[in-house]
């Protein structure tokens, strides 16, 4: 974080601060009637139902400053709440941004905040509509509620899947979990070296993957257009087993993956052998890589083959088969929830 030309937030007040933060900010969506400046929020909606998510961010739990530039976190802190409601089939529309602040925090230092916010706004499409702003005495707390809609028969629940569904997942996993892996070991090198330079080349989009993650506004989009309504859905937040095995606990089934099938980034393989990590286990367990997960009806097969950035990596059982990856060499793996655990 910066200090220079420092503006301390009680010069300003909480509402102060909310005028200046949120100003400049115009509503973009049909359905936003009344955004900030009034007691609450008005939208309308009509003929299709409303989705609504909502994130809590800690300083300490969630997020370092040390390696986190405060505008690569606004912009994360929304985009992870938009991701949840495309993992419904729907479309993020309003959020509202709740915010305790703690007394080392400036003006300036909201201000990156927000433009983070404001930038994933204007890439997704959403309004920023109210919230509110409290003091904190254990650092940046950020809370972000969104609000999005979908047709009720085009709404994805995690409890769809059956048996002999093709599972799916977009893009590439691990790359966030190596992202961390590489930041704060970094971190580490900085201690007490002045005009320390972290050696990022070669190992960008792992950095990127993990400080700005983005929805995949694009699969749901692709999977519209192919006429495929996924069985089950749910964003890799937690891990691509943590996923899988609440998708099959809420559809009564159990599942096999396939280690070979696993998508797997290129820096991320060679980060893994760097930190000399199990690069399947970081895949499975890493988490933070915001990617779709889903199941289609086996009769989707050749659809879904011709969508670009969609893996197919296994497919739905019955319950009692339970839920296990096969490794290159045929052997069977119990899958296990080791992802992120907030509370532990």
């Amino acid at each position: 974080m910066s200090d220079n030309k420092e503006t301390e937030i009680s010069s300003l007040g909480e509402f102060g601060l909310i005028d200046h933060l949120t100003k400049d900010i115009n509503l973009a969506n049909s359905q936003s009637l009344k955004g900030i400046g009034d007691d609450a929020a008005v939208m309308r909606y009509s003929d299709t139902d409303v989705l609504v998510t909502t994130d809590l961010l800690l300083e300490g739990v969630h997020f370092d400053l040390t390696y986190v530039p405060l505008k690569h976190l606004g912009y994360k802190a929304a985009v992870v709440n938009f991701s949840d409601i495309y993992a419904m089939n729907g479309t993020p529309r309003q959020i509202t941004v709740s915010l305790g602040i703690s007394k080392r925090f400036t003006v300036e230092h909201m201000e990156a905040l927000y433009d983070g916010i404001r930038h994933a706004c204007a890439v997704y499409g959403v309004d920023l509509v109210g919230g509110d702003t409290t003091s904190s005495r254990q650092g940046l707390v950020i809370s972000i509620t969104c609000i999005g809609d979908a047709p009720a028969d085009k709404i994805v629940y995690r409890d769809g899947a059956k048996d002999t569904d093709l599972i799916c997942v977009s893009g590439d996993l691990g790359a966030a979990y190596m992202g961390l892996q590489l930041l704060e070991r970094e971190k580490a090198a900085s201690v007490g070296q002045k005009d320390f330079r972290p050696k990022f080349d070669g190992k960008e989009y792992l950095v990127e993957r993990q400080l700005k993650p983005e929805a995949r506004k694009d699969i749901v989009k692709a999977l519209d257009e192919a006429g495929i309504k996924p069985t089950a859905m749910m964003d890799v937040s937690d891990g691509l087993s943590s996923e899988l095995i609440h998708i099959c606990t809420q559809s009564h089934t159990g599942c096999r993956i396939y280690e070979d099938r696993i998508p797997i980034d290129y820096q991320t393989a060679i980060m893994a052998e760097e930190l000399g990590m199990n690069l399947v286990t970081a895949a499975l367990n890493g988490g933070e890589d915001y990617e779709l997960l889903f199941t289609v009806p086996l009769t989707d097969h050749e659809k879904i083959s011709k969508i670009e950035g969609v893996r197919l990596i296994g497919h739905v059982t019955k319950p009692e088969l339970g839920c296990a990856m096969i490794t290159r060499d045929g052997a069977e793996i119990p899958l296990r929830a080791q992802g992120w655990n907030p509370l532990q």
